[in-house]
């Protein structure tokens, strides 16, 4: 069984919704190098303000690793625990893992330190009681205006007291939780974005296939109330007699229905090829109402390949027929005009006037009840233009009736 295409895309779409583990792995990759490129763009920058670079880098480079690392763990653990779409999930397994990764990232920090090498760095500074202090590496030495300077060796936190230790952690797994933290909030906003770029598609997607459905049924209702119109006919000219007259009309209504059910529902068509259709529908009639139906057109050339909905002037002619020709043993002139009001826009009006039963109270509402006809069209103007097309229709203040549609003036089909 053929699937309509607009269904295809939602079934894609709904598959590609499902929620697995490390699908998203492309978007935390780009955010994980994002945050630490950053990083290592700052830290090469700090470096080269210093005598002794490569230290400074050699150094740090513990960091970055590190850094790396344990922000991919935290993708991991995210993925791993929280699969779906439940962000709340998300954002408190990344707290966990936030606090997590600072402290293994103090952990790391306070064991690489007896690895890391002394910068040849100096720092000096000049103290109230009139000392020069100067940092270099671990030494710290005070320079005195009298006596030769105090050198002190700081010692490193590995031969601190373990609760100096600790604290000394603790510190430093504070700053980096904010640096984790800040990773996760924007890993779980560029989540987010991307959950609600795929729930738009898929209700754009929704409306746009509800939308051909809708305009699919109504197109489609046209054809059994213009059968059930044409096969009264026919059973009127056989009843009659008039089986000549019978024979060419179910030629045309043969015609008509190869031509018009051959249409894409969806697709629209051009002015002069519904015109046609029109005409050959109009044919039809005038082997029922020959002395009755005058049909008349007023369509410029400039407007003949404007694009409309296939058969959206069927129900409109069909009421003509019914409550117009068919109400009267006069002549009933039928018109079909075309005209551009202002730049972009289609205005079509389907008029019928004349015969003495359309000027009676009775005649003159009786196209309002027209059920099927005109709401049917009202409906597929609206289910295909939205607010870019209006349907009006009412008895004309000298008898008669017209109705007009205006829409969206285009050569393409939409």
């Amino acid at each position: 069984m053929n699937m309509h295409p607009s269904a295809e895309a939602m079934l894609d779409s709904s598959s590609e919704w499902q929620p697995r583990r490390f699908d998203d792995w492309a978007l935390a990759a780009r955010t994980v190098a994002l945050l630490w490129g950053l990083y290592l763009f700052t830290v090469v920058a700090r470096a080269f303000l210093g005598p002794d670079p490569l230290t400074f880098l050699q150094n740090k480079i513990w960091i970055f690793l590190a850094g790396m690392l344990l922000t991919g763990a935290i993708y991991l653990a995210i993925s791993a625990l929280a699969p779906g779409a439940n962000l709340r999930r998300k954002a408190v397994v990344a707290a966990i893992g936030s606090l997590l990764a600072s402290a293994a990232m103090a952990g790391i920090l306070v064991s690489a330190e007896g690895h890391m090498r002394d910068s040849e760095e100096e720092f000096r500074y000049e103290v109230q009681e009139g000392f020069v202090v100067v940092t270099k590496g671990q030494q710290v030495r005070i320079e005195r205006s009298r006596g030769d300077p105090l050198v002190l060796t700081m010692p490193k936190v590995a031969d601190l007291k373990q609760w100096d230790q600790f604290r000394i952690a603790a510190d430093t797994a504070v700053v980096w939780l904010f640096f984790f933290a800040a990773w996760s909030a924007v890993y779980l906003a560029a989540v987010s974005q991307r959950q609600a770029l795929v729930l738009q598609r898929r209700a754009a997607q929704a409306e746009t296939a509800a939308q051909a459905a809708q305009v699919r049924a109504l197109r489609y209702q046209v054809n059994p109330h213009f059968l059930f119109n044409t096969l009264n006919s026919l059973s009127s000219l056989v009843m009659t007699g008039r089986g000549q007259e019978a024979e060419s009309m179910i030629l045309k209504l043969s015609t008509f229905f190869r031509t018009s059910l051959s249409l894409d529902p969806n697709a629209d068509v051009t002015l002069e090829e519904e015109i046609e259709l029109q005409r050959l529908y109009l044919d039809i009639e005038k082997v029922r109402f020959p002395r009755r139906l005058k049909p008349e057109f007023d369509v410029p050339a400039e407007l003949r390949g404007a694009r409309l909905p296939a058969l959206i002037l069927q129900p409109v002619v069909e009421n003509a027929i019914k409550y117009g020709v068919s109400a009267t043993k006069d002549k009933v002139t039928l018109r079909i005009a075309a005209r551009s009001p202002q730049p972009g826009r289609l205005q079509l009006e389907v008029t019928n006037f004349g015969g003495t039963a359309l000027k009676s109270p009775r005649q003159r509402h009786q196209p309002a009840s027209t059920g099927v006809g005109l709401a049917n069209v009202c409906q597929r103007l609206d289910a295909r233009f939205g607010r870019d097309a209006s349907c009006s229709f009412g008895a004309l203040p000298d008898g008669g009736y017209q109705v007009v549609m205006t829409l969206p003036l285009t050569d393409k089909d939409g």
